[in-house]
């Protein structure tokens, strides 16, 4: 029986003080190399991954597998090389031109019917995927469905946090891997890993810690999210 969503997790690096970005948004790169490994290896161990418009548009690219040792072991686990990237966004509207287009990966979009429009007939994306909801907002939960029936069985969520609080309020989310880098970014207006309208304390999702481990100035928690029946 084909699960009803794949095992969803999210990876972010955010800094001391939790933000993934300055307050311009600039792309985030103040993570070390390890921590880009470890990026590289939960994308690895995915089978897609999901990516906000306003992450793509900030970085223009994507992480693609190129440790050797992790090629291998997809390829012997019978799958691509590199995992399905999947970009939702509501109007859809992204530049053509950016590098991401040009990665060897397979690319989906995932939006609106109107979102659909102005890249139906192109060859950017493989697939189109429409999900909306009577308001006309992506259906996400219909679309983690989906991908389960196309035997996407683990997908990895890298941001944004409007993304993020989104599915966590639907109760998308399984385990959430965040690195913490040693600098303080501040800023009011500075995204955060969870941004959309937060949670009341008593209603908030609850996580249990599954590991901690910190490589030279940089702590990795691992957590998995807390359900009723736990």
């Amino acid at each position: 029986m084909v699960q009803h969503r794949p095992h969803t997790i999210v990876v972010l690096a955010m800094s001391a003080d939790g933000k993934i970005a300055d307050f311009r948004r600039s792309p985030a790169r103040f993570g070390s190399s390890t921590d880009k490994a470890h990026l590289e290896k939960q994308i690895a161990a995915s089978d897609a991954v999901l990516l906000g418009a306003n992450t793509l548009r900030a970085y223009g690219t994507t992480l693609t597998v190129s440790h050797r040792t992790l090629l291998q072991h997809r390829t012997q686990e019978g799958k691509p090389t590199q995992p399905v990237h999947i970009v939702i966004t509501h109007s859809a509207n992204l530049n053509p031109e950016i590098h991401f287009f040009k990665q060897p990966v397979k690319r989906w979009l995932l939006t609106t019917t109107v979102g659909a429009l102005s890249w139906q007939g192109r060859s950017e994306f493989e697939q189109i995927l429409v999900f909306e909801t009577p308001t006309g907002k992506i259906d996400i939960p219909a679309a983690l469905h989906h991908l389960a029936l196309l035997h996407i069985p683990r997908l990895a969520v890298l941001g944004g946090g409007e993304l993020v609080a989104s599915m966590l309020e639907l109760d998308l989310i399984d385990e959430l891997w965040l690195t913490i880098c040693p600098l303080i970014l501040g800023g009011i207006s500075a995204p955060t890993p969870v941004e959309g309208g937060g949670f009341l304390a008593h209603l908030a999702p609850h996580l249990q810690l599954l590991e901690v481990h910190t490589v030279e100035q940089e702590v990795f928690l691992h957590y998995r999210l807390q359900r009723p029946a736990d």
